[in-house]
């Protein structure tokens, strides 16, 4: 708007400065004393009256309306070159944002008034880079932190692997009830161990890689219920049961091995967060457009500080658990995204007698 005014003001003081010469100069009193000074100098070079007054008509008299029309558009350059200087403040003005911006300044952008909007939009996207900085520094800081105590936790069951085996090998005399004790306790060494290769496999993973769905129709409840039976003997290690409730067969389009990994980390996590000899509930339900999945399981409760950065990469709720015996902290924030990748949502809830994952799905699937 203050160009498009500043263009008709220009284009208005052209036709008023150009009407006042062409009145008052041109055809107004001076025209006669024009002619007579363009005469008067071609007879100082000795050029004949006659011939000068016919030059005079040839090259301005004849010619009145081209000079009138040159004229003009010269005023309207000058005008027009006056009011572009303002213009370039606008677009200086701009510079300087960005140049705030490149510079990650921690002074906010400030506009003349007339780019008041250009000002909101460029502290915005100020705003915005400054936020996602402090967020993949925050995630490296965390994932290098996790980085280094799996790298030192892969040293212990190592370590106790080497000395068991080292001891079975040395001492073949060793009672059996005895050979097996050290047996099992190396086994399960071993598999810690393997769980913390998969970790940082799993860190790889995430940072390397997009995820891409291969989506067809899959049974929500058949699904549950046999990742259910496959973690029966982890549940059956804590003295835990899972109940899967569904009232129907829920079928629903998306990636069976995605949805797969989701439900496994959800699971996963309430084991891991479970009272001792009590019950993880399942339950499935459906309306018109969404399927409900709840994950629900008795323990302690998470603040709420604490459940608004659940999702968040290699975050863990219970920062008192060690890397041997928690994960990487990627189990939810990989689910969220899959989750997401589907169209749907997950959040959670916690009070002091349950905490709650609940995971929607569209019924049709999110379009491509």
């Amino acid at each position: 708007m203050s160009i498009l005014l500043q263009t008709v003001f220009v284009t208005a003081l052209t036709v008023l400065v150009g009407g006042f010469l062409l009145e008052y100069i041109i055809d107004g009193v001076y025209n006669d004393d024009f002619s007579e000074v363009f005469i008067g100098v071609l007879k100082f070079f000795h050029v004949k009256e006659e011939v000068a007054i016919n030059l005079y008509w040839r090259v301005l008299g004849d010619n009145k309306n081209f000079f009138m029309i040159l004229g003009f558009l010269g005023l309207f350059a000058l005008f027009f070159y006056i009011a572009l200087s303002k213009m370039m403040k606008y677009l200086e003005q701009v510079e300087d944002g960005i140049e705030n911006i490149v510079s990650e300044s921690s002074d906010p952008i400030h506009l003349i008034t007339e780019l008041q909007p250009i000002e909101k939009k460029l502290n915005s996207i100020k705003y915005t880079l400054e936020r996602q900085e402090r967020e993949m520094q925050e995630a490296e800081r965390k994932k290098n932190e996790l980085v280094v105590f799996l790298a030192h936790d892969l040293k212990t069951p190592l370590t106790s692997i080497v000395a068991y085996l080292t001891m079975l090998e040395s001492h073949p005399e060793m009672p059996v009830e005895e050979r097996c004790k050290y047996t099992k306790i190396s086994l399960e060494k071993a598999m810690r161990l393997g769980e913390l290769i998969g970790e940082f496999f799993e860190i790889t993973r995430f940072n390397a890689q997009d995820i891409i769905l291969e989506k067809t129709e899959l049974n929500l409840s058949r699904m549950l219920e046999q990742i259910a039976d496959e973690l029966y003997g982890v549940l059956q290690g804590r003295n835990l049961v899972c109940e899967v409730d569904f009232d129907e067969d829920i079928i629903v389009k998306a990636d069976p091995d995605k949805m797969a990994r989701v439900f496994d980390n959800l699971l996963r996590n309430a084991i891991s967060y479970c009272r001792r000899g009590t019950v993880i509930r399942i339950w499935l339900s459906q309306d018109e457009k969404d399927a409900r999945i709840v994950f629900a399981n008795e323990g302690e409760r998470i603040p709420e500080e604490k459940l608004s950065h659940i999702f968040e990469k290699f975050f863990r709720a219970d920062e008192s658990r060690s890397s041997q015996t928690g994960g990487a902290g990627l189990g939810l924030a990989i689910a969220k995204e899959i989750v997401e990748l589907h169209g749907g949502t997950i959040h959670a809830k916690s009070d002091d007698r349950e905490t709650r994952f609940t995971v929607t799905l569209p019924i049709h699937g999110k379009e491509e």
